[in-house]
């Protein structure tokens, strides 16, 4: 790896964490039970690709009961998330494993991705000597 694409990866890592601990982003709305066990929470600049993610990541969790979400409108960027959890844990908690596991998930995706980027280009390198040494050959065959 080049010193340039460690440094990209780097920002790439910041810019992430940046997005993740911005306090204005989430926030729960009006309505939550007061055992906690279900809430509905607002995502904003969020629409239907982490909604429907998410949805399916915390739904996978045995814990959970119910989770639904919905864009209230389209015009405006906000994702609305309903969770409803059976009592062993809180619809908060159930959030945070859910977007932990979705992150998880898009990291072995990314991994996978790039493993397969560099098997592409050192396969195309190999074919790319084996070609040229074909034409060599031909050239000199010409001559």
């Amino acid at each position: 790896m080049s010193a340039e694409e460690a440094i990209k990866i780097e920002e790439d890592h910041q810019e992430k964490e940046e997005s993740v601990y911005d306090p204005d982003k989430i926030k729960i709305l009006p309505g939550a039970s007061e055992d906690g066990t279900s809430a509905s929470f607002q995502i904003l600049d969020e629409d239907h690709t982490l909604g429907n993610a998410l949805r399916y990541m915390i739904m996978k969790n045995p814990e959970v009961e119910f989770c639904g979400y919905s864009i209230p409108h389209p015009s405006e960027n906000k994702l609305n998330v309903r969770i409803q959890t059976y009592g062993n844990i809180s619809a908060v908690e159930a959030l945070h494993q859910g977007l932990d596991n979705l992150t998880e998930l898009c990291d072995v995706v990314e991994e996978k991705f790039e493993e397969k980027l560099r098997e592409a280009e050192q396969d195309s390198g190999a074919a790319s000597a084996v070609g040229q040494s074909e034409i060599m050959e031909f050239s000199k065959e010409e001559m």
